[in-house]
């Protein structure tokens, strides 16, 4: 083979590979909790009572709609320094560096980066079954095996299991509270799997649903410079979903590396001026947290009352058991202008639940005990592929793919 042949044949293979990498590239979709909704929503009708995207009825708070109207008339320049002070605004209160920081249009973007970026075909992704789903679709683009861990007795993350599930790991990734069953993993547990998990691996720590529960957060775990990530948003206590604004906390090594993914953009100016607003609002977290605690309270009280079976939860969210394929009830109550959801195979017989306004919960309340009164019950026997996590507290073989 010549010189020149074999300069031919190597562009030719260099084309073919830059060519599959662009169209994958091309296919790559972030998955983000409105997409996952999306994929089961129907039109919804007038008065229709929408809890099934983990989304704060309550939207931003006054001070954010009102910084959000007086940017507006800016909307025709980038205005990036918003984000600067936004930035130094985060991390004097949490008292980071600047460089530890990052921000993205919403916490769906730095997940499938980190995944993108800690995990490959020789290094794996580890999560929860049942979990958050993004980042499992993520890994599909890394070409990662995904390893999926049951919880444990009171639905925390299994991190011995966790462990023992991929000596070969990238990343694990912990939500707390959990989404979509809203229960805690402990921080003494985050800081052991920190300890014990294999070399070179990042622990992704998605704090979306922190400021509902009483948990500790990990960004003392960031400023002792540990390989892990924290996630934050603006989309759920914020009230932010349609504004998009999220966060990842990180060692500066860490956190440069979600940057070869997103590259360098402006964000929306309503967006960093809402954002900045809302945590100047010292008053705001722990009164959306209460307002959350007493609706999702009160919603337990009228479960109990009636022996309906669901999932304790500490966050916006919970999973309610519905003694059948949650597929058919999800189907009635959309018949009844009701809508709830989603599914995750590992239990077919349960859906999530948004905690909405009290006025929502109550019809909620009403629809479901209804459907559930007048409907004719049906056994439903899992399968054994199904019974790998069930909410029953047994421990099941981990399963991946």
């Amino acid at each position: 083979m010549s010189k020149i042949e074999a300069i031919a044949r190597g562009s030719r293979r260099a084309f073919l590979q830059l060519s599959a990498a662009a169209t994958a590239a091309m296919a790559f979709r972030i998955s983000t909790e409105a997409s996952l909704a999306a994929e089961e929503r129907n039109v919804f009708h007038p008065g229709a009572v929408v809890i099934d995207a983990n989304e704060n009825p309550l939207g931003p708070c006054d001070a954010a709609r009102k910084a959000i109207v007086d940017m507006a008339a800016q909307g025709g320049r980038y205005s990036y320094w918003l984000k600067e002070e936004f930035v130094k605004t985060f991390t004097e209160m949490e008292g980071l560096k600047p460089e530890y920081l990052r921000v993205f249009p919403g916490s769906s973007e730095p997940l499938h980066f980190s995944v993108l970026a800690f995990t490959s075909p020789a290094r794996s992704y580890v999560t929860a079954d049942p979990g958050y789903e993004a980042g499992m679709r993520a890994a599909k683009f890394s070409g990662a095996r995904i390893a999926k861990t049951p919880l444990t007795k009171t639905y925390a993350h299994d991190i011995k299991a966790m462990l023992a599930a991929a000596p070969d790991a990238g990343l694990f990734y912990v939500c707390t509270p959990n989404n979509p069953t809203g229960t805690m993993t402990s921080h003494s547990d985050i800081e052991r799997l920190l300890a014990e998990k294999p070399k070179g691996s990042v622990v992704l720590v998605d704090e979306a649903y922190i400021h509902f529960s009483d948990g500790v957060s990990a960004i003392d775990l960031v400023k002792a410079d540990r390989d892990v990530i924290v996630l934050r948003t603006f989309s759920k206590i914020y009230g932010m979903a349609g504004i998009r604004c999220g966060l990842a906390i990180g060692r500066p090594d860490l956190v440069t590396k979600l940057e070869s993914y997103s590259g360098w953009g402006a964000l929306p100016i309503t967006a960093m001026a809402a954002a900045t607003a809302s945590l100047k609002h010292d008053q705001l977290v722990p009164e959306r947290k209460r307002v959350n605690a007493a609706i999702r309270q009160k919603t337990f009280e009228w479960l109990d009352r009636q022996g309906y079976s669901y999932i304790p939860s500490e966050s916006n969210c919970f999973m309610l058991d519905t003694k059948r394929p949650a597929k058919e009830v999800i189907d009635a109550m959309a018949a009844r202008n009701v809508f709830i959801g989603r599914i995750w195979p590992v239990w077919p017989t349960y859906t999530r639940i948004t905690i909405g306004t009290q006025d929502e919960m109550e019809a909620f309340q009403s629809a479901f005990h209804a459907l559930i009164n007048n409907s004719k019950a049906v056994s439903y026997a899992p399968s054994l592929k199904n019974r790998r996590s069930y909410p029953d507290g047994q421990s099941w073989p981990i399963v991946s793919s």
